[in-house]
């Protein structure tokens, strides 16, 4: 019963979205017929920094040709964020046009519940009113509904604390699992759900290919990786499993999923990488092509990964009539810091922070986007964008009818993309969160965070010496971004009307929501 009012609820609001076309004012009429409505690909890197794309670091020790190319075919930003410095919440932000704090804060853990209201509109789900086929291979990591037995019944050691864990018994195999992609949008999906997370097995669609035997053993001493921990959390497993083949089929599942596609109908597929995330576990044939140690030799498997997509499409035909995005959830792992002592390679840039920081390393990401005879080749925009724009702007880009209530924090970067005038900043602001403690907004070149730092992943001194970063002691933080976009000169204490104002317009966002219009634009 709870799958069929689940379905219904979908249903309702796929009809409600076909049925809205003059809920808003059309400033100018898209010029896309059905038959040439663009395929469209995202391609999602996971804990990857601002300064591992080569392009954009002079300083890089890590070769990203496959996404150099990219860039220099397309449009290169910037001045980009994920909604959070986390994965979860990036992931749930992009696919609904909506910050993740309107829902949580946290990733969905283990056996987790969807992140998902069941009101909540998707991209997916808008492109399936336009015609679109859609498909998620690779990294869920926003929950589903699991058939469990009972409470966990599995206990082990982690990190010095006894923990508590499900096993292959607790939970029913035979069943569909629902809640997943396909009752998001998605007409098919294929992954391993989360790499480090249980149950370590393939996913298909609504059911396990294997049923996971085994536990996983995080404790065991002889699983080595190339840089940092282990970092698999305990669990039902697959006898056998090995992920150092995941990076490896995920990308052959892309391949052919691109393959079978047609000129005659749009496709949109959201290739959620697992990688560069720990563990760091490249294959035997990317290792040493970089000279950034193990995790440069997982990004450059990460770039190849992204490559081979990009030789799929163009070798059936694909290329001039798809937009491809790439970016990355959040920014790099807390290894970054002694991988830029030792290697000289900075993962986050010059950018100060990492993963989960609200300092802009740990949500200040690459984004890249192409699309073949309408974004200007080896163009870069230095406008302020968030991931949430995404879903806006292939709605118009599409000609997908958006719902009011759909995408409230979504911007249309059509403008941008082609190049056509607009008022710049195009966002009125932009809301900068990981955990519901610290928060920072974006307004033009101003930036506030409401805490005397923006630190979650602790900086070493070492590093804070070597990149001769001082701390504040006031309330908060102000900062000109145009001019110090290294987080280094605190004016907090020299504009306090500013400041008076964004706190007033951070909490209006927080307590009453907003909502933007989604305008439309020629696209000759």
């Amino acid at each position: 019963m709870k799958k069929i009012l689940e379905r219904s609820v979908v249903c309702f609001f796929m009809a409600l979205i076909a049925s809205c076309g003059n809920n808003k004012e059309v400033k100018k009429e898209v010029a896309i017929s059905e038959v040439s409505k663009p395929n469209i690909v995202i391609i999602y890197a996971d804990d990857m920094g601002y300064g591992d794309l080569n392009i954009q670091n002079p300083d890089s020790k890590i070769p990203t040709p496959n996404l150099d190319k990219l860039a220099s075919e397309g449009m290169r930003f910037t001045d980009a964020h994920s909604s959070s410095g986390i994965c979860s919440p990036s992931r749930y932000a992009l696919l609904t046009g909506k910050y993740h704090w309107r829902k949580q804060h946290g990733i969905v853990q283990s056996f987790g519940e969807p992140f998902f209201n069941d009101t909540d509109i998707t991209l997916p789900q808008v492109l399936q009113t336009s015609g679109y086929t859609t498909a998620c291979i690779g990294k869920w990591h926003l929950g589903w509904d699991w058939e469990l037995n009972n409470e966990p019944s599995g206990e082990t050691i982690r990190n010095g604390k006894s923990i508590k864990f499900y096993q292959s018994k607790d939970i029913d195999w035979n069943k569909p699992i629902n809640g997943g992609p396909l009752d998001r949008g998605f007409d098919y999906y294929y992954g391993d759900g989360t790499i480090n997370f249980p149950p370590y097995t393939w996913v298909e669609n609504e059911k396990v290919i294997t049923a996971p035997t085994v536990n996983q053993d995080i404790e065991n001493g002889s699983h080595v990786t190339r840089e940092g921990n282990w970092e698999f959390r305990p669990g039902p497993m697959v006898d056998g499993w090995d992920p150092y083949k995941v990076l490896p089929t995920l990308t052959e599942k892309a391949v052919e999923y691109v393959n079978k596609q047609s000129e005659d109908k749009p496709f949109f597929l959201y290739l959620a990488l697992p990688s560069p995330h720990a563990p760091i576990i490249p294959n035997d044939e990317f290792i040493g092509k970089s000279e950034a140690g193990g995790y440069g030799d997982f990004m450059v498997q990460t770039d190849w990964v992204a490559g081979q997509v990009l030789k799929a499409l163009k070798a059936k035909g694909l290329e001039e009539n798809t937009i491809v995005i790439f970016s990355a959830d959040n920014g790099p792992e807390k290894y970054a810091f002694a991988r830029a002592e030792k290697y000289g390679h900075f993962s986050m840039g010059n950018l100060r922070g990492l993963k989960r920081d609200v300092w802009e390393g740990g949500h200040h990401v690459p984004f890249v986007v192409k699309w073949p005879g309408k974004i200007e080749k080896g163009s870069i925009s230095n406008e302020v964008i968030s991931q949430v724009d995404i879903m806006a702007t292939l709605a118009t880009l599409t000609k997908s009818d958006l719902p009011k209530t759909a995408a409230p924090d979504s911007y249309n970067l059509l403008p941008v993309f082609l190049g056509e005038e607009y008022t710049s900043p195009l966002r009125e602001a932009t809301v900068h969160n990981t955990f519901e403690d610290k928060w920072g907004l974006r307004q033009g070149k101003w930036l506030y965070i409401n805490a005397p730092s923006g630190e979650h992943s602790k900086m070493p001194d070492s590093f804070k010496k070597l990149r001769g970063y001082s701390d504040f002691k006031t309330e908060g933080l102000l900062y000109d971004m145009e001019n110090d976009p290294e987080q280094r000169k605190n004016l907090y204490a020299e504009h306090p009307d500013k400041i008076k104002n964004m706190v007033l317009l951070l909490e209006k966002y927080k307590e009453q929501g907003y909502s933007v219009d989604h305008s439309e634009v020629i696209i000759n």
